[in-house]
């Protein structure tokens, strides 16, 4: 291995546990819903702001961003650079969780969502910076499964965040109750975690990636129709998947599907973001051309298993005031999942490893998954909204990667475009929760499963570059 190879492999190492962190926070978003609902006596409506607050910001952040970059000719994150960037980024981050401890000592849910705010800035920028980073940092045709293991490793955050933080919340810093002073504490915890990593960032040494190439004025960047396509696509991709993992827990409460209590909708909450943690570490080996044969496949076979294993183990682990417990589930209660993560091994096969024919396959598989969801009951129900998870999966990295391919010097530009569309995540849980007010919470599924359906197209058609389109005619 080549000096250049080893540090890049440092360099994504770090660059994994950034991922890991801001997938572990972004889903403690499902967390407070479940907690925030019984303690201020919430509305759906209410519970939607708590999303509406951190994937708002998504579109505020990247259209400053994406306007500053247009108007001075220059890109910030190119002019400042990847490290300098996700360091201020991860600073920002740990101050938003800092800011949670007072809110908690007001016991005001407003303030919270204040919280929510300054937190997601950190993260928006952080995006900005660590996905075309992640793309960048080794060859171009390697690009789209080195990002699929990076959004495994985010995959794993958002895997055990659920877990995490129903134990910091409902046991170490409380009494085995919930309260607004124990998410503050919670929260004031992962601060001090943001700013570590920070530290750590300044000090490490990534390769100084930097464009200096002026960006033309104008609005020249939409003129690439795979861009234009993908922030729609990563709009409804977001969208849906931030609903489907919202309302699971409102799901899994009804009488007719589970009948749990909030906190062993938390402890589910780690099947469908495990979910997205199988598929795209299975991905980052089914995409990979270097893997071929029975092989490959024993290979992915394995590592969906050994995922599964810690996912199963890990949302066993029971801890209240009398002390820790492990309290697995049967395999009668998990069958049906293990029949998705098979059918998610097919599908693997069936994609081929091209990135737009996986994100149209699994698409299709989620849209049926989310019909049986809504027209069915029970644990039928339950498991198939639980187990869309292993098809969403691949769909932020892969559309990501064939949005930015071939943008050139605004690859950068782009990337704060596609990162500013994550503002589906605002909207789309929100008008699924007007939607559960109005008929009922199975009902509302289908706005996701709408969203869903504009990712056939994208992986069909809507991915091709102009060069690509053309040939085509």
């Amino acid at each position: 291995m080549s000096g250049t190879e080893n540090k890049h492999r440092i360099s994504f190492i770090t660059l994994t546990i950034i991922f890991f962190m801001w997938g572990f926070i972004t889903v403690m978003n499902d967390v407070l819903i479940n907690t925030f609902g019984p303690l201020f006596n919430l509305s759906t409506t209410q519970l939607s702001y708590i999303q509406l607050s951190f994937f708002g910001t998504f579109l505020i952040v990247s259209l400053i961003y994406f306007l500053i970059s247009t108007i001075s000719g220059k890109d910030p994150i190119n002019k400042i650079g990847y490290k300098t960037g996700m360091g201020i980024s991860l600073l920002i981050c740990a101050l938003g969780c800092g800011t949670f401890y007072f809110a908690g000592l007001n016991n005001s849910y407003g303030q919270f969502i204040i919280s929510l705010f300054v937190l997601s800035i950190g993260v928006t920028l952080l995006q900005i910076c660590a996905n075309p980073y992640a793309t960048i940092l080794g060859p171009e045709k390697t690009a789209s499964s080195r990002l699929n293991l990076a959004q495994g490793l985010n995959s794993l955050g958002t895997t055990i965040g659920p877990i995490v933080g129903n134990i910091l919340i409902y046991s170490v810093f409380s009494d085995g109750s919930k309260s607004v002073s124990s998410v503050g504490y919670t929260y004031m915890l992962y601060g001090v975690v943001f700013l570590v990593m920070a530290i750590v960032v300044f000090m490490s040494k990534f390769p100084p990636f930097k464009n200096e190439t002026s960006i033309s004025g104008g609005l020249e960047i939409f003129k690439n129709r795979n861009l234009v396509f993908g922030i729609v696509a990563i709009f409804f991709y977001v969208g849906a998947e931030v609903a489907v993992g919202s309302w699971i827990g409102r799901f899994s409460k009804e009488e007719h599907i589970m009948g749990l209590d909030e906190q062993s909708a938390n402890y589910f909450l780690s099947f469908f973001w495990g979910g997205l943690m199988i598929g795209r570490l299975v991905g980052s080996v089914a995409m990979n051309q270097s893997y071929n044969g029975i092989k490959k496949y024993l290979k992915m076979t394995l590592i969906s298993l050994a995922i599964f294993s810690v996912i199963w183990l890990a949302n066993g682990l029971k801890v209240d005031k009398y002390g820790i417990a492990w309290v697995p589930l049967s395999f009668n209660e998990i069958k049906i999942y293990l029949l998705f993560m098979t059918i998610n091994l097919f599908a693997f096969g069936i994609g081929k490893g091209k990135p737009a024919r996986l994100i149209a396959v699994f698409s299709i598989i989620n849209c049926i998954l989310i019909i049986i969801g809504i027209i069915s009951e029970g644990a039928l129900a339950f498991w198939a909204i639980l187990g869309t998870g292993l098809f969403f999966s691949i769909g932020w990295s892969n559309i990501f990667a064939l949005s930015i391919k071939n943008l050139g010097k605004y690859t950068s530009q782009g990337s704060s475009l596609l990162v500013m569309a994550i503002f589906g995540g605002a909207i789309i849980p929100l008008i699924q929760g007007k939607i559960a007010e109005e008929f009922s919470i199975q009902l509302s599924f289908i706005v996701p499963l709408m969203a869903i359906l504009y990712l056939i197209f994208f992986g069909i058609s809507g991915y091709k570059p102009n060069s690509a389109k053309k040939d085509n005619h």
